[in-house]
């Protein structure tokens, strides 16, 4: 029997399988090795892309986006935000953890889109390794802000657009389409199961 994972890799399984551990645990490191390399192509895609748009829903369903400066991806992925522990996007998250991030870098033609989780962490400990001094101007208390928090990502998908072409090549790319009636060759796109 086979058996298709989240990530898109499978597996052959058989009822009396005397090797089945041996394939699981096969399947569970391509499968963690996928994610890993996975989430090393996403490092490289917002690389120097330090202001991302959070997107988050009102209890309505309507959609709010504001920017906010990336503090870090840790090693298991997770993308973390600076925060008012009282701010209306903390309210929305705790009504609705789905969050979308975007990052852009038009000048050299990259867009990346995150799906997620959101949470509201307090450790006092990881706000203390984050901080900033710069961050005062947007927490005049700093360290010593009651309110002080930080917005934790749990990245489930990612999809990027790349053209590591410079402009002339997109450009030209661009232009031989119209004329050919042919989609555009302007780079890469993927979408990375994260989860």
């Amino acid at each position: 029997m086979q058996l298709a994972s989240r990530h898109g890799l499978s597996r052959q399984l058989t009822e009396n399988d005397d090797d089945r551990g041996i394939n699981v645990v096969m399947d569970a490191q391509e499968t963690g090795q996928a994610q890993q390399d996975g989430l090393k192509k996403l490092r490289e895609e917002i690389k120097g892309i330090r202001i991302a748009m959070l997107t988050t829903a009102e209890q309505d369903g309507t959609l709010r986006a504001r920017p906010m400066g990336t503090q870090e991806m840790d090693a298991n992925g997770a993308l973390w935000f600076f925060t008012s522990a009282d701010s209306p996007k903390v309210d929305e998250v705790q009504q609705d953890r789905n969050v979308n991030i975007t990052y852009a870098k038009p000048d050299d033609h990259r867009w990346v889109s995150i799906s997620g989780t959101a949470a509201l962490v307090r450790d006092h400990a990881k706000i203390e390794e984050l901080w900033n001094p710069l961050l005062k101007a947007w927490f005049p208390k700093g360290l010593d802000d009651p309110e002080l928090a930080l917005l934790k990502v749990d990245i489930r998908e990612a999809e990027y657009w790349d053209s590591n072409n410079g402009a002339t090549v997109y450009a030209f790319n661009l232009a031989r389409s119209i004329v050919t009636g042919q989609q555009p060759k302007t780079g890469d796109h993927q979408k990375l199961d994260l989860a």
